[in-house]
């Protein structure tokens, strides 16, 4: 028998400090993209680059969308409209 899908053995974890902080910029609204990234690199400390990489994670983990339903669901909403514009 095969062990559960990656995604049910992570979730056991709590969504780590960086994960939630990710979490967290999505919430605030930015006067335009520049403060955001700003933010993103003297907050955070890493690259505007890597937070997407995490946050397009975050998007599929069912841990993040119980931590943050109302964030993760419309960041889907957007995500899924630039896919069907491609």
């Amino acid at each position: 028998m095969t062990g559960p899908p990656a995604d049910d053995a992570d979730s056991a974890a709590p969504l780590s400090d960086q994960e939630r902080a990710v979490l967290a910029v999505e919430r605030r609204s930015w006067p335009g993209p520049g403060a955001k990234e700003r933010a993103i690199r003297e907050d955070l400390g890493i690259s505007p680059v890597r937070y997407y990489q995490l946050l397009n994670a975050l998007l599929d983990d069912r841990r993040a969308l119980e931590a943050d339903p109302v964030t993760v669901n419309r960041l889907r909403r957007v995500r899924d409209a630039r896919r069907g514009r491609r």
